[in-house]
């Protein structure tokens, strides 16, 4: 492994080196140990599903392995990587929809099942009615929302994933917020 340059971040060492044929295996090695469990429980926030989260886990990392190697580093590597495991996610939730016919209540009913019979699901009561009211949401407020409360992510840095003005991102935020009080209010 090369020498840590004090002038550049531990992701941009890690890039360096996987751009580098003789330590690309162990770069990848790990990126993967530094952001597993993170880019999990992202996903896991989107598709609620323990086994699709995994297939949404795989395919970002083999998109990873596949194109990091271009990577231009105009973003930083944790937004990229969420960006490729957000995509993925609603890549999983499209053809879900897609092969069952299923319109988007559906499958918010189906994903609301799965919070209340999944053995992998460990919340208590109130985060499972958090998770429930989440659901109602659209989707990419769900998203924001999720990044924001749960990931503590920078309007700066969800902008970067989604793609969305950071002006926007504030507005699905406050609307997320206010969509999910009314629910738990109701309930």
């Amino acid at each position: 492994m090369s020498e840590a340059n004090p002038q550049i971040s531990e992701d941009e060492q890690l890039v360096r080196q996987f751009k580098d044929e003789r330590t690309r295996s162990l770069a990848l090695h790990l990126i993967i140990k530094k952001y597993e469990k993170k880019v999990y429980w992202h996903i896991r926030k989107i598709l609620i599903d323990h086994d699709d989260t995994d297939d949404a886990l795989q395919n970002t990392f083999i998109k990873v392995w596949e194109n990091l190697l271009n990577f231009r580093e105009d973003s930083k590597l944790y937004t990229w990587l969420y960006r490729i495991a957000t995509n993925e996610a609603l890549a999983i939730l499209k053809k879900k929809r897609t092969r069952f016919f299923l319109p988007l209540v559906d499958v918010e009913a189906e994903l609301s099942s799965k919070i209340d019979n999944s053995s992998h699901y460990t919340g208590n009561e109130i985060e499972r009615k958090l998770q429930k009211a989440l659901l109602k949401l659209p989707e990419k407020q769900r998203i924001v929302f999720n990044m924001k409360y749960y990931d503590d992510m920078k309007y700066e840095d969800i902008s970067e994933v989604l793609g969305t003005s950071v002006g926007a991102l504030k507005a699905s935020y406050h609307h997320a917020v206010k969509k999910i009080e009314r629910f738990l209010e109701s309930d």
